[in-house]
């Protein structure tokens, strides 16, 4: 699985002329609306860094964490920044519409609470919603309204756009979930697919006081009740890398963005990372990246 894709990611790949920067509200987090028309008719499985709803109108295969479903009808998609998905078309009659947004956006004055412990998002849920031709004519019609807005100069859309989003919400958990979810048959992918979820969760590190607690591949071992050994070799079959490397390329990743975009102190960010002095997380970043935290943080001044 590659590493996650950002919301620049997603513009360069999908919409390269788009201005990051003029969509959404400065310092109330990012939202912006598309019709599924011109989409690729094969998505990388990757995991991403925002929220995603989509209504499918169109046949292909969703695969998810280690997951896939038959989408042969009108669907809504529920995807959050932890699982990874992927979207297979069957045919190039692709319809619909999907928005992306951060937690910030939605939450903004709300009482949400954490999105990911919501129906829709939470892990583990049932991201999949058939919907039936009153239910689409609804839906559709709250993706015909964004669409309008977000196209307007209100100098309120943003907060019209949340409005619409939060009744999409209200409107997905009157409905029942699809149910029809088939397991992969390789233990292996399946295996491994939950290796990489489990991993995923444990990041970001949002707060010097938070620490990571799964570090060895003996600890996600026995986070999935299974042997190191049957983890290992279910991760090196799949992904083609180490359960070790699996782990060292994450917490550099997350290691590349605490110096990038914190002004936390090496110490501390040695400790979110699980490094009990700092000295070994100094070394260990070194041999990874070919330089000091140090370095890389200066360089960016």
């Amino acid at each position: 699985m590659k590493s996650s894709e950002s919301l620049e990611g997603f513009y360069e790949r999908n919409a390269p002329n788009h201005n990051l920067q003029c969509i959404g509200t400065i310092g109330m987090g990012h939202f912006n609306v598309f019709s599924r028309e011109h989409c690729a008719l094969l998505s990388p499985y990757s995991r991403r860094d925002y929220y995603k709803i989509s209504l499918i109108i169109g046949k292909g295969k969703l695969h998810y964490a280690d997951k896939w479903i038959r989408v042969d009808r009108p669907a809504l998609l529920f995807s959050n920044p932890i699982v990874p998905y992927s979207w297979e078309a069957d045919d190039e009659d692709q319809k619909g519409w999907f928005c992306l947004f951060t937690e910030s956006f939605l939450q903004n004055g709300s009482r949400l609470g954490n999105l990911q412990d919501s129906p829709l998002f939470k892990i583990g849920g049932t991201p999949v919603f058939f919907v039936d031709d009153e239910q689409q004519e609804v839906l559709s019609d709250l993706f015909t309204k964004m669409m309008t807005e977000i196209e307007s100069d209100y100098v309120h859309k943003y907060d019209m756009l949340r409005a619409y989003l939060h009744l999409m919400i209200h409107e997905t958990m009157k409905m029942h979930p699809a149910e029809t979810f088939e397991p992969y048959q390789n233990a292996s992918q399946r295996v491994a697919s939950l290796f990489m979820e489990l991993l995923e969760r444990q990041f970001p590190i949002d707060s010097p006081d938070t620490f990571l607690k799964l570090k060895t591949p003996n600890d996600y071992a026995q986070s999935l009740s299974i042997h190191v050994n049957s983890l290992n070799r279910s991760v090196k079959e799949i992904t083609g890398k180490t359960t070790s490397q699996q782990i060292t390329g994450r917490i550099i990743q997350e290691a590349n963005a605490l110096l990038t975009h914190t002004d936390w102190n090496i110490a501390e960010i040695a400790y979110g990372l699980g490094f009990e002095e700092p000295a070994y997380f100094t070394n260990y970043f070194k041999k990874q990246t070919g330089v000091t935290p140090n370095t890389l943080r200066s360089s960016l001044v």
